[in-house]
């Protein structure tokens, strides 16, 4: 027979060992799915995993922001998306804001265009991911970055041993540049280093073009607004419509709001012969060159000094409810004109600083405004704004509230002026004009002034800012 079994006993033999036979293939499904069958079984054809349709919606970005102008894509449909990547930027009220992906796979669908407004809880786009990724629609929502250039922290998200936060995608970015990430200062929250910040420091070193932002694309258009573009190069015989984009359409809301508001101003001049005195002293003992002393700083700590005695000028009106909150903390907006338009950060707790503190925080706050850059928390949380309109030029000027804080203040530039002494004199001050607006429906005009004379009273006299410092 030659090893040949006859047909009737071929068929007892397999009829017997069909159950193990049927026990092996479970077995060898049993090892493919933890991970154990590619090498033994690698010619067994597997099906591939199933794709899911996944909405992704605009998050909430700040607290009290119900929609957001959507400025530009990172992505297109049929795109294949990697964690972590940047499909949008959005523009809040409050701040520029990135949208990363939570998944990895392919955009199927784009819901809205550049300039549209897009209401929290909207679906943006749509995607095809591996179902193994798939999470609740909270987690989806939670991965919204909070500040300009932040990406989502997933769970992967680690340090690296130098201790420099980061994301692997991030790591990668720099790792593709031929990057020390521990090289790279982090801008992000705890010091967390962004794609951003990565991006920024190979332009640095000229390994890459500096990023620009969305609303760069219509500066040149700003720009002819402003007086700053060149007429020989702009059709100036044609008309142009163009829309107000980003913190400019926020402008057009906010102040359309104040305007219903009735205001009263108040307008003082202060002496500032010490506060020059003092900023000079300041700077020629000044050891480190990348402070520069200004008079802003000073300004804004005299300023919360006199906000402790008048707290009602830290406070927000709830119309709704008739009623006044006084703040606790005293969070000093600064306004300041970027490419972007107008914007306000503001100094956190400055009853608690320093003028030193108040000079670096203030540095910080102009770096990444000029860079669109804040952060949602930047400029969220005001209690009182300051407009230094005299650094860009102007004697003085009628500023309208920022809502619903209750007071606003104007500052002009510091000029030489003559004034008299008590023998009737004449020599050379250092005079500055300050313009109070305050909510006339909490504010009364005797307020004003008495909180304006105590203000001007510890610019006047810097010495007695010693009797309160704790």
């Amino acid at each position: 027979m030659c090893g040949r079994l006859p047909p009737s006993s071929l068929s007892r033999f397999m009829s017997s060992c069909a159950p193990l036979m049927v026990d092996l293939a479970v077995v060898r499904v049993q090892w493919r799915r933890v991970g154990f069958g590619k090498r033994w079984f690698a010619s067994e054809a597997s099906a591939a995993p199933a794709a899911e349709l996944v909405e992704i919606p605009l998050a909430q970005t700040g607290e009290g922001i119900a929609e957001c102008e959507l400025l530009r894509w990172f992505v297109s449909e049929g795109d294949q998306v990697d964690e972590f990547q940047r499909l949008c930027e959005v523009q809040s009220d409050k701040a520029t804001i990135e949208i990363t992906s939570r998944f990895k796979g392919k955009v199927h669908q784009v819901h809205f265009g550049p300039g549209d407004i897009v209401k929290v809880g909207e679906t943006l786009l749509k995607m095809m991911v591996v179902d193994s990724q798939t999470v609740s629609h909270d987690s989806i929502a939670s991965s919204t970055d909070h500040s300009l250039a932040v990406d989502a922290a997933g769970p992967s998200e680690g340090c690296v041993p130098s201790g420099t936060l980061s994301t692997p995608a991030v790591r990668n970015l720099a790792k593709q540049y031929g990057l020390n990430i521990s090289d790279i200062q982090g801008t992000g929250k705890d010091g967390r280093v962004l794609k951003e910040d990565v991006l920024s420091y190979a332009a640095s070193k000229g390994l890459c073009k500096e990023p620009t932002s969305a609303l760069e694309e219509n500066i040149d258009q700003v720009e002819l607004l402003e007086g700053r573009g060149s007429l020989s190069d702009a059709h100036c015989y044609e008309d142009k419509r163009i829309s107000l984009r980003g913190y400019q359409r926020s402008m057009v809301k906010s102040m359309s709001l104040a305007a219903k508001v009735p205001h009263f101003h108040f307008l003082e001049e202060i002496n500032c012969d010490a506060l020059v005195e003092l900023k000079a002293s300041f700077q020629n003992a000044n050891k480190d060159h990348n402070i520069k002393h200004t008079f802003l700083p000073f300004l804004i700590k005299s300023l919360s000094m006199a906000l402790s005695k008048y707290p009602l000028l830290n406070s927000c009106f709830v119309e709704e409810a008739n009623e006044v909150i006084f703040k606790g903390s005293h969070n000093i907006g600064v306004a300041m004109a970027t490419t972007h338009g107008l914007v306000v950060p503001n100094i956190k707790n400055v009853q608690s600083l320093s003028i030193l503190e108040i000079t670096k925080e203030l540095a910080r706050l102009h770096e990444m405004a000029s860079h669109n850059r804040l952060s949602t928390e930047d400029i969220a949380g005001g209690t009182i704004t300051l407009s230094n309109i005299g650094a860009i030029g102007g004697k003085f000027g009628s500023p309208l509230l920022n809502l619903p804080e209750v007071a606003i203040i104007a500052l002009g530039r510091i000029q030489k002026l003559p004034r008299f002494d008590d023998d009737e004199n004449v020599y050379p001050s250092s005079i500055i004009n300050v313009i109070v607006g305050a909510d006339h429906r909490v504010v009364d005009g005797a307020t004003v002034a008495r909180f304006c004379n105590e203000w001007k009273s510890l610019v006047e006299k810097p010495e007695l800012l010693l009797l309160h410092m704790r």
